[in-house]
């Protein structure tokens, strides 16, 4: 058992040493850039589908941005069978500034969302940047200004930020933290946000593109069968121009997952497109989350000596590791040592989404099976 525990050691000595310590969390939008001589003009685009819940929320603190520069909304309403075009039209605040555009019925070869996008997109005209934001992200008021500074003052073709998500619940408590940890081990940001080419990476709920480079790039067409859309969206990006992700808090996702099923729902919806629908994949993928989570905390609790002494320190690795993110989330350093417990939840998850697919079922959200895409 001791080379079990010695390399469940090594296993964490790497992932603290690589992936360009990503699990530091150091990588967010708190350092104010330089604004610009003139304000470009911003058109934000929002696809909302049956979002009645969230859309008031959405729409109010986009109406309400203190941007100085020309801003319009359009918000394309994909079909939603509620009241998300009624609630959104009474948010907005500001007359003129939001546009309500009915959704077109879905083009074969697009996912929902992407196919919505690419009709606010044709509909936003010559702008100069397209704010692409989600129907559940509540913005502060500053947060364009702080996005189009990032794009122009740094020269970014793509500014991107992960929204904070919703953590009230037990069960966004228990797994959410996680979830950003996970992305972030995916998609070092730091790495994501180094100049030239390289790893592109985005977070879909808050992303601004320069219009004339997301045209050179081919559009938005160029990703339109995406499940895991953003990601897709940021390595395409990078091969036309420098990109930026970064966590915040001035975005804040409003869906609320207030059960363990309503977060697995949203984890098995893209989980088995990250590993390209690959049962290979998916069972090296099981093996090495067991071999990496669940190995430390059994060596720690059943083993003896020198084998429990490592699994006993690989453990309290990945809980160190955790804490940032947990700090960032404001919860306490004791659910770092539930890592392995969360770990199993996710690869559940996955499994899930494997199975779902095989079902013909895979990556459903709002009654889309959109996984069959890829199949």
């Amino acid at each position: 058992m001791i080379w079990l525990g010695l390399l469940t050691v090594a296993i964490w000595l790497g992932i603290a040493l690589g992936r360009d310590g990503f699990w530091l969390a150091r990588e967010r939008d708190t350092v104010p850039l330089a604004e610009p001589a003139r304000w470009p003009s911003v058109v934000a685009v929002v696809p909302a589908r049956d979002e009645a819940e969230v859309i008031a929320q959405s729409i109010g603190s986009l109406v309400t941005q203190d941007y100085p520069g020309d801003f319009r909304i359009i918000l394309v309403d994909d079909g939603s069978s509620d009241n998300t075009a009624n609630i959104a039209r009474a948010a907005a605040t500001r007359p003129g500034r939001l546009t309500i555009l009915p959704g077109a019925p879905l083009a074969s070869g697009w996912t929902g969302k992407l196919w919505a996008v690419s009709q606010g997109i044709a509909a936003a005209g010559e702008a100069d940047y397209l704010l692409l934001t989600d129907a559940d992200i509540a913005h502060d008021a500053d947060t364009l200004r702080s996005l189009v500074a990032r794009a122009t003052g740094d020269r970014r073709v793509l500014v991107s930020l992960m929204a904070r998500l919703r953590c009230v619940s037990l069960a966004e408590r228990a797994l959410i933290p996680a979830f950003v940890w996970f992305f972030q081990m995916l998609y070092p940001f730091s790495t994501v946000n180094r100049r030239g080419r390289g790893l592109g990476g985005a977070a879909g709920g808050v992303m601004l593109v320069e219009r004339a480079a997301l045209e050179a790039a081919g559009g938005i067409a160029a990703v339109r069968g995406a499940l895991i859309d953003d990601c897709a969206f940021g390595a395409l990006m990078k091969r036309h121009g420098d990109i930026w992700l970064g966590l915040t808090s001035r975005s804040r996702s409003v869906r609320v997952y207030d059960t363990t099923a309503s977060v697995a729902a949203m984890i098995s919806r893209s989980a088995y497109a990250q590993l390209r629908y690959s049962p290979v994949l998916l069972v090296g993928t099981t093996l090495a989350l067991a071999l990496t989570y669940l190995a430390p905390p059994l060596l720690a609790v059943f083993a003896r000596g020198y084998a429990q002494a490592l699994g006993l320190t690989a453990w309290i690795s990945m809980a160190i590791l955790f804490q940032p993110m947990l700090r960032f989330y404001r919860r306490s350093p004791a659910w770092g040592l539930t890592l392995p417990a969360i770990a199993s939840f996710y690869a559940a998850c996955t499994l899930l989404s494997a199975w779902q697919h095989a079902r013909g079922r895979g990556g459903m959200w709002k009654g889309r099976a959109q996984a069959d895409l890829h199949a």
